[in-house]
């Protein structure tokens, strides 16, 4: 059992060391309100978000202010959408009516964001997923709350590519019909490989269909609370900085722990995981990059980085799962480029580019994150780099993802302001060389040997 003494332990990583409970995420399955009548469909999916999420946001206030953690997001993940609408959808147009019925029923019960907007075509597209698909510009142009993931790939089935491809333009698309908020529909728009199903992050949070009817997902933060501890071992050897990362990894995730039992037990909803990612933020010090700092770095992306993060990345896995019996998700470490201003930092001093950030995903939580481009680059360029991504996640056994923001109107030299958790980014440079030939070959890249394990 978790005791107050754990939590007045906290108390200093609340206050000086930016540790937050990032969100708490309900899971909803809307696999009970599919109907072949579109408007009934949107009536049973509002109905059943604000009955199951109604006491959300009430009781993520009540924990924090009992225990002084702050909860920065109350979320809502929901069943992959091209499933749930497959039988009343015909067209691109009739997903765009689901995701303002999610909109609407986010703003009801009053929650950050809400996921699920989503398809799973790691190996083919059924004629409602392309629908689904083709209608996420629309759909993010439109809503203020929804999330979009589409899982293009995995381990055991491939790389669909036909999917790769119409991602691709999907991007550039929503990069156009946001371009007036400098593209921002696109920082809420993923593509996964060997996506979880039980993911509390957005933008690619969906309730995965071998979850039950609802469930409670947490997700804790806390790169200010690592950096902080190392500072205090500067100079000692990888055994004892590895020994700090585990044991400060083990009570941020205790603190997690807490507060999703909390929230099981006050909603009525069975708890299902606690993620410990370290996903920064742009504040001062809630930085990943300031941890790779102080382990030795000049800065992130400097060489020695990949290994600085693959030890990061482990040390946190280690003393997370000590922690609860239940670690999932994307447990590690996010290297978002927009959120974290070392990163942004290490871009501006031409440190980091677009192709050590590839290397670093190999081993890091997820994979190219909140990145800007210019908004010229071609949506063919853009699936070659969801292409290489996707063959890193799909080769390696682990969950890789790409959000790419092709700022329209912006090229490289300037930056763009997202604002909030979303910060801001400087415009990276893309390789200028063409892939098309090869992103227009059609169908998929085959599993891998190892997939073969059944």
């Amino acid at each position: 059992m978790i005791n107050f003494g754990e939590v007045n332990e906290t108390n200093k990583m609340v206050e000086q060391e930016n540790l937050d409970v990032r969100t708490i995420t309900i899971g909803i399955s809307l696999l009970d309100c599919m109907d072949s009548d579109l408007d009934q469909l949107n009536t049973n999916i509002y109905n059943k978000i604000t009955t199951v999420a109604k006491d959300l946001v009430k009781v993520g206030k009540e924990i924090e202010n009992d225990y002084c953690i702050p909860i920065v997001n109350k979320r809502i993940s929901v069943t992959p959408i091209a499933l749930v609408g497959s039988a009343a959808c015909k067209s691109p147009e009739d997903y765009v009516t689901i995701a303002k019925t999610l909109d609407r029923a986010a703003k009801t019960v009053g929650v950050n964001f809400i996921g699920g907007y989503s398809a799973l075509v790691s190996k083919g597209m059924t004629p409602a997923e392309e629908n689904m698909i083709r209608s996420i510009p629309q759909a993010l142009a439109c809503t203020d709350f929804v999330c979009s993931s589409v899982n293009v790939g995995s381990t055991k089935t491939g790389i669909n590519m036909d999917a790769v491809r119409l991602m691709g333009q999907m991007v550039k698309e929503t990069a156009q019909y946001t371009k007036e908020q400098d593209s921002l529909g696109c920082a809420k728009l993923v593509v996964f490989c060997n996506a979880p199903d039980d993911n509390p992050f957005m933008a690619g949070a969906f309730h995965g269909v071998t979850e039950a009817d609802a469930i409670i997902n947490v997700g804790v933060s806390g790169p200010g609370v690592v950096k902080t501890a190392l500072e205090a071992v500067r100079g000692e050897s990888f055994e004892v900085l590895c020994e700090t990362i585990k044991k400060t990894a083990f009570k941020v995730t205790r603190v997690g722990q807490l507060v999703a039992q909390e929230a099981s037990k006050r909603l009525g909803i069975p708890f299902g995981i606690i993620d410990l990612s370290l996903a920064p933020t742009p504040a001062i010090g809630d930085s990943v990059a300031g941890i790779l700092e102080e382990i030795g770095l000049e800065y992130a992306g400097a060489p020695g980085t990949t290994a600085a993060l693959a030890l990061l990345n482990d040390q946190v896995k280690k003393g997370g799962i000590m922690a609860s019996s239940y670690v999932g998700g994307l447990s590690g470490a996010f290297i978002p480029v927009s959120e974290d201003q070392g990163m942004i930092d290490a871009v501006t001093a031409g440190a980091l580019t677009l192709e050590k950030l590839e290397a670093m995903t190999c081993v890091c939580s997820v994979g190219l994150d909140m990145i800007a481009i210019p908004g010229d680059t071609k949506a063919t360029t853009i699936s070659g780099i969801i292409a290489d991504e996707m063959a890193i996640g799909m080769i390696n056994q682990k969950t890789t993802a790409v959000r790419l923001i092709p700022v329209i109107g912006k090229g490289v030299g300037e930056t763009v302001e997202f604002g909030g958790l979303l910060g801001y980014a400087p415009i990276m440079p893309v390789n200028p060389y063409g892939c098309d030939a090869f992103v227009n070959r059609k169908g998929r890249i085959p599993a891998p040997v190892h997939s073969f394990k059944n």
